[in-house]
């Protein structure tokens, strides 16, 4: 007998007939013989909906208040499957995350989740039950709701899975596995069968929708069997894995990677001194925006010019932050571009293959686009570019890296 968990996104359970499709699926793993863990997140839309009620009240929700109404969501949708189950005849409970003692941090809207009780699941598992648990959802130590950010619902799964041991944690999503890149953007996109943690967790940070950066970090740390995987049709999906197989077929490249919900931030004429880099991050850092790239040019007149990108949410927070920052340490001026977008190329084949990057350059020089900022890792190139130009830079590179999938007879 196998403990599985499985985790079904926003539009695996958009509607009370998919919730009923979600139930048949369950009831067969369940009749198979193997112990069953379901996380859920809200139906696809809800959340967005919640925010809006909030912002209708308030253009800036207190984070806490914010918590209290998103979570939800994913209470109705763990309510409706565990009554679906049950009258299946599978017997069968549901659990917020403060029910099942899901222990986070406190910062809200983006918690960390720091430890799982998970005596109350096992004890409803050895009496035959499927447990339902609420994803994107946990409790602080003062009994406070807090979730755990957009697409915290992968995050939840992996860490129960983590927590329990279990055999395997299957995400189900709208797609039918991991892609080069994103099929809507390039035709031609192809499945993997297979990836690394490490890949994975590039393509995640990079902006790949299909996981979140911090279900696969747990799954790496902890060596969870991940499998993604589509809701309503039969296939293998996609492993992530921990081992890199050593192949003279080893692609060089695995995917490409984008975010379109970048922003890019300039403090310009900053006096070139020691320790400017945390005068001008630390109080960005001390507000909670993450930053992503970050370039320093020093100019001849013994000032620098410090530019980092952050996400578009964070823009307006993070440039009345830098703009404060400005005054107190002399700076010129500080401007700012929210047309930028985020490309990247990933794969653990660029460790032993020389000359990726410039090929990478090449192509985008092919399509005269213009690179504003590069970032480079052991696995990953990442350019920054004008928004207009990034289906024509993911398609570029994904021909020029020979990820286009054969054609097909008869096309």
């Amino acid at each position: 007998m196998a403990l599985i968990v499985q985790k079904f996104g926003g539009t695996s359970v958009g509607t009370v007939e998919r919730i009923e499709q979600v139930a048949d699926k369950v009831k067969k793993f369940r009749e198979a013989g193997n112990d069953l863990v379901i996380v859920l997140s809200a139906m696809s839309g809800e959340t967005n909906r919640l925010i809006e009620l909030a912002k209708q009240i308030s253009d800036q929700p207190l984070p806490r208040e914010l918590d209290v109404i998103v979570s939800t969501g994913e209470q109705v949708t763990i309510g409706l499957l565990a009554m679906a189950l049950n009258k299946r005849g599978v017997p069968a409970v549901s659990y917020t995350g403060s029910q099942v003692r899901i222990l986070t941090d406190s910062s809200h809207t983006k918690a960390r989740i720091l430890k799982i009780d998970d005596q109350k699941i096992r004890a409803d598992l050895k009496a035959g039950r499927v447990v339902v648990v609420a994803g994107f959802q946990g409790v602080d130590e003062h009994g406070n709701i807090t979730t755990l950010g957009r697409g915290g619902s992968d995050t939840t799964g992996v860490a129960l899975a983590a927590a329990l041991k279990a055999d395997e944690c299957q995400i189900y999503t709208d797609v039918d596995g991991v892609y080069t890149t994103d099929p809507r953007v390039v035709a031609k996109a192809q499945r993997l069968e297979k990836i690394t943690f490490e890949e994975m967790l590039e393509m995640a940070s990079l902006g790949s929708k299909v996981l979140q950066i911090r279900a696969v970090e747990f799954a790496g740390k902890y060596n969870v069997p991940l499998r993604v995987l589509h809701s309503f049709k039969e296939g293998p999906g996609t492993l992530i894995t921990i081992d890199e197989e050593e192949s003279m077929e080893q692609p060089i490249i695995s995917g490409i990677a984008f975010n379109r919900d970048e922003a890019k931030l300039t403090i310009r004429g900053v006096p070139d001194t020691p320790g400017v880099a945390f005068k001008i991050l630390g109080p960005i850092s001390a507000t909670n925006i993450e930053v992503d790239m970050i370039v320093q040019n020093v100019a001849h007149d013994n000032t620098t010019d410090f530019t980092f990108t952050v996400h578009r949410n964070d823009y307006s927070a993070a440039q009345s932050v830098l703009e404060n920052t400005a005054r107190e340490i002399g700076a010129r001026e500080v401007v700012g571009d929210t047309n930028i977008a985020k490309v990247s190329i990933v794969g653990v084949g660029m460790r032993s293959h020389a000359g990726v990057a410039s090929r990478m350059f090449e192509s985008l020089a092919k399509e005269n686009i213009n690179i504003l900022m590069i970032s480079t890792s052991e696995i990953k190139v990442s350019v920054v570019i004008e928004e207009k130009y990034l289906e024509l830079a993911v398609r570029s590179l994904h021909t020029a890296f020979d990820l286009d999938a054969p054609a097909r007879q008869g096309e």
